[in-house]
């Protein structure tokens, strides 16, 4: 008998919830299930837990001193480089990401990780940068508690930070999940999202 059906290809997946919490969060959930429905589809995966993480997420003297990494800190940045697809979960505070989330990018989004500002031979700055994660891809889910639809027409795309300046400039191609609004939100609706991010897991997207 024929089969119509593909098997998905298999791949290396890095998962991080970027809410703070350590407790169970409506983030949290959606990981998991994409988590269980990635694994169950034979894909490897890794994840990580903002909350559960420990480093210093201010640049106190900017980018003129680089800090040291911390051990958690490195352990993400090597299993990004492994990875074949990087999803990240988080909710929306103030159109943006928590201040926690957009620390740890600070300190480990460095170049010689993820991008290479180009330079002449004599060391000068050249135009452009080679993106060290090119091949990549990322799903980025972002949860709110007002209509995302609503939050973009007051008050502008609060998503071009992750998409753009930080995942793109990187290499990743990625495509973005918007859940909300999640406040007071009714059971069928969670289902709906529950379907949506367990599918998401299962093709590894």
């Amino acid at each position: 008998m024929i089969s119509f059906f593909k098997d998905h290809p298999k791949k290396k997946i890095v998962v991080l919830v970027g809410h703070p919490d350590r407790g169970q969060t409506l983030s949290r959930e959606m990981a998991l299930l994409y988590i269980a429905s990635a694994k169950k589809e034979g894909h490897e995966v890794r994840h990580f837990h903002l909350g559960d993480m420990q480093f210093d997420p201010i640049l106190h003297q900017g980018y003129k001193v680089i800090q040291e990494l911390e051990p958690d800190l490195k352990k993400l940045q090597d299993a990004v480089r492994w990875c074949d697809h990087f999803c990240l979960i988080y909710p929306n505070w103030w159109g943006t990401m928590p201040a926690l989330l957009k620390g740890m990018f600070d300190r480990m989004w460095l170049p010689g990780f993820c991008f290479h500002m180009r330079k002449h031979k004599d060391g000068t700055p050249a135009m452009g940068w080679k993106k060290m994660m090119k091949g990549k891809t990322a799903r980025v889910v972002v949860l709110s508690g007002n209509n995302p639809f609503l939050i973009r027409i007051f008050f502008g795309d609060y998503t071009n930070e992750i998409r753009r300046a930080i995942l793109w400039f990187a290499g990743f191609k990625t495509k973005l999940t918007r859940l909300g609004p999640t406040d007071h939100a009714p059971e069928w609706m969670l289902n709906h999202w529950r379907r949506t991010v367990a599918r998401l897991g299962t093709h590894g997207e």
